[in-house]
């Protein structure tokens, strides 16, 4: 090797070590969330559905609240009970902060999800959760912009049927920004260090 290639070679080794220390620098600045980051999506923007207690909410109700949502049914054996309890756990790990958390169900089931049964469902969890149920195309409508998959499965008799669905929470900052989604079974712990960062990014 010459000189010249040489010192061409040891250039480009100190650009490239500067362009990593840039880059390094730059990560260290964006949150390691543990769950999927869609800051920036451009869908499941906002939501229009009436509460247990028949009054429409939408993310304009939860100014300065990381809203954590999911899509689910009160008669589901596992999946929604274990998440919605994660929910309420994890708001419990964030202590003072945990007021910040605004815990939201989303019934697929309407037709047995009635007010009075999710009054009592979201009872079981956090008495601040608030659950959604609209009309059977109302839930379509939201479902299809939040990319949520759910499906009527027959069972033995008319009323004994199930739901199959998608199972994550989605997770929006405290401007009303769809931020994270976090796949069933992340645990609560994996949770509240994701709602932590959100607020300590805001700070």
């Amino acid at each position: 090797m010459n000189r010249r290639n040489a010192f061409a070679s040891l250039a480009a080794g100190a650009l490239t070590i500067g362009l990593g220390g840039v880059l390094a620098a730059c990560s260290e600045n964006k949150p390691q969330f543990k769950a999927v980051d869609l800051t920036g999506a451009d869908y499941a923007k906002d939501f229009k559905l009436p509460d247990q207690n028949g009054q429409v909410r939408s993310l304009k109700d939860f100014p300065g609240k990381l809203v954590v949502m999911f899509f689910g049914y009160t008669q589901c054996p596992d999946v929604c009970p274990t998440t919605m309890a994660d929910v309420a756990e994890a708001k419990k790990l964030l202590g003072p902060d945990g007021a910040k958390v605004q815990g939201i169900f989303v019934t697929v089931d309407p037709e047995r999800d009635t007010p009075e049964v999710l009054k009592g469902y979201m009872a079981n969890f956090d008495p601040t959760f608030i659950a959604l149920r609209g009309t059977p195309e109302q839930v379509a409508a939201v479902a299809k912009d939040f990319k949520v998959y759910y499906k009527k499965v027959d069972g033995k008799t008319p009323t004994s049927y199930t739901m199959d669905h998608s199972a994550a929470n989605f997770v929006y900052d405290t401007k009303g920004r769809l931020r994270l989604y976090s796949r069933y079974d992340a645990g609560p712990q994996a949770l509240a260090s994701d709602l932590k960062l959100l607020l300590d990014s805001e700070a």
